[in-house]
């Protein structure tokens, strides 16, 4: 997709050249500098009671006499905000789904400003519109025919709108990368398929893999890994892919993935209902691999390390089984009370490992705890950290982004549920509170690092009818990384 900013010329926005006119209308009636064509179109409607100045209310107009664009779509824009433009432009850009515009101008009818930020939502959402999962369903809808943006600005907007739309195209690359991933069915998503990822990513974008085998894990003595992989025939894999855009001596940012390309639940396995979502259940190894693209394609000034740690959870008759106790790469002992408690299994060795690179912050993704769900829903992810500093940090780039998080506690109180009388710790504690056990189990493998967790169970991919991957929270992720770029 070609995103560009242009601006009117002598006929307005009736003479702009494109396919598809997509105009914005503000509150408060029909805009008085909107050229008359448009203006006539749309006070019709209005006084039909075919358009409303409110919320989600959208128009479609073909061939309008006097206006150079084929197609004219009127959506409303509640304010100026950039989340009230995207959400314009998706129901905006629902009304063009199946055409065949190829080049479409987007334009504010009352001639308001264009920030930077607005000009990355405008990526997200034309991202979102045209996308359409297609790699293992042949039937698919021909993919859209929309090949150019043009967004309709003042000479003074330009560099700042400019700087938008290309940090939108990066996050929307790396976003997409992660969709694609994440919506591929475990049998084609295996632990080597986001290993091969990786190395494409390192080919493309001059970035520095390396994939540990499961020789290699056992020789450092990645125990707790180990045992989640152990019940499947697929072999694991434990991916370290760096970008450096910043000098040798500056710390990197780590980024730590859960990779659970399936996750039956192993011997506590799941009910059968929606089994089928756990495919998404590597949602947080899709987020590393996205922001790492698209870091690279901002050519970021930061170095950023993405640890991916990926197997299957599978029952079998060489699975981890309830009340074993494994030994952990950091030496602690771990009985694993619930196998379907594996995400933090294989996190606690990949959050030792970031140890070795002397990171400057280390933030782990995963799909970890539905009961993170029951808390928060599926509008935020959770945050958990210890650093006040780290966490504004995150919670900040998450709103820039139109990416939300929320953070939830971490008392003490809650270590006392991961008690065990037969190892260091137990993998699990009681229902309650379970995302936050979680966290507390994953804090024992930190030590005196920087550290986030973000739980994206409610956030990484929806289901119904809409089922699929979000690309969450690659977003959030980048504006973070961006943020600690020179």
């Amino acid at each position: 997709m070609d995103f560009k900013t242009q601006w009117v010329g002598a006929g307005g926005l009736a003479g702009v050249a494109a396919d598809a006119l997509l105009v914005l209308v503000p509150p408060g009636g029909v805009p008085k500098g909107l050229d008359k064509p448009l203006t006539e179109v749309l006070a019709a409607a209005v006084k039909d009671g075919d358009f409303e100045f409110k919320a989600g209310q959208t128009l479609y107009a073909h061939r309008v006499v006097g206006v150079k664009a084929a197609r004219v779509v009127f959506a409303f824009l509640a304010d100026t905000s950039a989340k009230a433009l995207r959400k314009a432009l998706g129901g905006g850009l629902a009304l063009l789904k199946g055409s065949g515009a190829k080049a479409l101008s987007i334009a504010q009818a009352d001639g308001a400003s264009w920030t930077a930020a607005c000009g990355e939502a405008l990526v997200a959402a034309v991202s979102e519109a045209v996308y359409l999962y297609r790699e293992t369903k042949p039937s698919a809808p021909a993919p859209s025919k929309l090949a150019a943006v043009s967004v309709v600005c003042a000479k003074g907007e330009v560099a700042g709108l400019t700087a938008g739309l290309q940090r939108g195209e990066a996050i929307a690359a790396g976003a997409t990368l992660a969709r694609e991933c994440a919506n591929r069915p475990a049998n084609h998503c295996t632990p080597s398929f986001l290993a091969a990822q990786a190395r494409q990513l390192g080919k493309a974008f001059g970035l520095k893999v390396e994939v540990l085998e499961r020789k290699d894990c056992e020789k450092l003595g990645m125990g707790s890994f180990l045992a989640v992989a152990q019940g499947s025939a697929q072999p694991p894999k434990f991916i370290v892919a760096r970008w450096q855009g910043a000098g040798k001596q500056d710390a990197p940012v780590v980024l730590v993935g859960k990779g659970i390309t399936f996750d039956t639940g192993g011997i506590s396995i799941k009910p059968a209902a929606e089994m089928d979502e756990m495919k998404f259940d590597m949602g947080g190894a899709a987020s590393v691999l996205g922001t790492l693209r698209a870091v690279a394609q901002a050519k970021a000034k930061v170095n950023l390390i993405g640890i991916i740690p990926a197997c299957e959870n599978m029952p079998s008759g060489s699975a981890v089984k309830p009340g074993d106790v494994v030994t952990s790469l950091s030496g602690q002992t771990i009985e694993i009370l619930n196998t379907d408690a594996e995400g933090r299994l294989i996190l606690c060795d990949a959050l030792t490992y970031a140890e070795r690179f002397k990171p400057a912050v280390v933030i782990d993704i995963a799909t970890l705890t539905g009961a993170c769900v029951i808390a928060l829903g599926h509008h935020r992810s959770g945050l958990f950290s210890p650093d006040d500093a780290l966490a504004a940090e995150l919670l900040a780039a998450g709103e820039q982004a139109l990416d939300p998080a929320w953070r939830m506690p971490l008392d003490e109180e809650y270590d006392e549920a991961l008690k065990s009388n037969f190892a260091d710790m137990a993998n699990v504690g009681p229902r309650a509170g379970g995302s936050i056990t979680a966290a507390m189990f994953l804090k024992r493998f930190t030590g005196k690092l920087s550290w986030a967790h973000l739980d994206i169970a409610g956030t990484a991919w929806k289901s119904g009818v809409a089922k699929g991957a979000t690309g969450r929270p690659v977003g959030l992720l980048t504006h973070f990384v961006l943020g600690r770029a020179k």
